[in-house]
C-alpha cells in the first residue's frame, strides 16, 4: 500500500464552510494514489454541500487531473484525468494535494491537450462523444450534419464526428452568426434563418446531431437519407417540432434522445472523448483559483464558464 500526506479541502456539515486540513491518504488494492494539479467546482460538489456528502467530514471534488504516483493500472508519472465511480460523491473526493481513488476512476490525459482545457471541456465532451459514438452511431464514410454549430457542443460533435471517420461534417449556423472558430471542423456551413427554415443547399445526410430543436429538427428531417437518425440533445430554438410521418415511415427515420444522466459512461469513453476533441484545440473560459480561496470558488457563477481550484497551491 502506498501513502502520501497533505493538505485536503473538508466539509463538517451542509453549508459552504470548507477548512483546510493534514491527512493522510492510503491506496489499497485496485486504487490509484494521484498527486492533485487541478479540480473542478461542479454542480455535484454544489450538491454535496447542501447535505448529501454520505459521511462526516468528507473531502469534496467529483472531477480533476493530476499525476499518478502509485497505481497497478498506469506508470508513475502519467497525467491522469479523474472521474466517476462515485469520487467526490459518494466516496472521498478530489480537493487535496492528494487524492486516492479507484482504478476505473483514472483515465489517461491525452498528449498535447491541457489540462486546464480537459477539465473545461470533460463534461461537453463526454456529452459530444455519446451523442455521436454511442446514440447517433456514426460510421466511416458518412455525411453528418449538426446543428447549433457553434455552440460548444455543436463544435465538439463536429470534432468527435470526424474522429469516429465521417467523410463530411456540415455545420448548420443561423444568418449573420459568425463562424471562423468552427470553420476548421466542417466541410461546409448552411445557414438558419430567424424561422428556422434551412437553407437549400443542405444536402443528403445519413445522420443528424441536433442541439437546438424546434422547427430546425422538423428541416433537418428532411435532408435524412433512408435509415438514418437524428439525435436530438437541445432544445434552444424551441421544444416542440412539427413531424412529417410520411418521411419518418417511408424512409425508416430514427429520432433518438440524447440523456447524459441516464447514460452509463463506459470504460474509456472518458480518454475516448477527450481525444476525439483534443485536435479541436479549443480553449473555452475558464477561472483558475488557488485552493485558498475555495470559498470564491463556489460563490462564483460558473454559467459560462469553468471555475478550477488550483490544488498546487495550498
Amino acid at each position: 500500500m502506498k501513502s502520501r500526506t497533505g493538505a485536503v479541502l473538508r466539509c463538517h456539515g451542509p453549508g459552504q464552510q470548507v477548512k483546510a486540513e493534514e491527512l493522510e491518504v492510503v491506496a489499497g488494492p485496485d486504487e490509484t494514489l494521484v498527486e492533485m494539479r487541478l479540480a473542478a467546482v461542479t454542480q455535484a460538489d454544489r450538491s454535496v454541500l447542501t447535505g448529501k456528502q454520505p459521511t462526516q467530514p468528507f473531502v469534496l471534488g467529483s472531477e480533476g487531473v493530476g499525476v499518478v504516483v502509485a497505481s497497478s493500472v498506469l506508470e508513475a508519472g502519467t497525467p491522469v484525468v479523474i472521474r466517476g465511480e462515485g469520487v467526490g460523491v459518494t466516496r472521498p473526493g478530489l480537493w487535496g494535494r492528494y487524492a486516492v481513488v479507484p482504478d476505473a476512476a483514472v483515465h489517461r490525459l491525452p498528449a498535447g491537450l491541457d489540462p486546464a482545457a480537459a477539465l473545461a471541456l470533460l463534461t461537453p465532451a463526454l456529452t459530444a462523444h455519446t451523442a455521436v459514438r454511442r446514440v447517433a452511431g456514426v460510421l466511416e464514410g458518412e455525411t453528418v450534419v449538426i446543428t447549433g454549430i457553434t455552440s460548444l457542443v455543436g463544435c465538439l460533435s463536429a470534432a468527435v464526428a470526424r474522429s469516429a471517420g465521417a467523410a463530411k461534417v456540415i455545420g448548420l449556423a443561423r444568418l449573420g452568426e459568425s463562424v471562423d472558430v468552427v470553420a476548421p471542423l466542417v466541410d461546409q456551413i448552411v445557414r438558419v434563418d430567424e424561422l428556422g427554415q434551412i437553407g437549400r443547399e443542405l444536402p443528403w445526410c445519413d445522420a443528424a446531431i441536433d442541439t437546438v430543436g424546434g422547427p430546425v429538427t422538423s428541416g433537418v428531417l428532411g435532408h435524412i437519407t433512408p435509415g438514418g437518425r437524428v439525435a436530438v440533445l437541445g432544445y434552444k430554438a424551441g421544444e416542440f417540432t412539427t413531424i412529417d410521418l410520411h418521411q419518418l415511415i417511408g424512409r425508416d427515420l430514427r429520432i433518438l434522445p440524447v440523456n447524459v444522466q441516464r447514460t452509463v459512461i463506459e470504460p474509456g469513453a472518458v480518454s475516448q472523448a477527450l481525444a476525439d476533441v483534443a485536435p479541436a484545440q479549443l480553449s473555452p473560459p475558464v477561472d483558475v483559483l488557488p485552493a485558498d480561496r475555495v470559498g470564491d470558488a463556489l460563490d462564483r457563477s460558473a454559467a459560462d464558464r469553468r471555475v478550477l481550484l488550483d490544488l498546487t497551491a495550498f
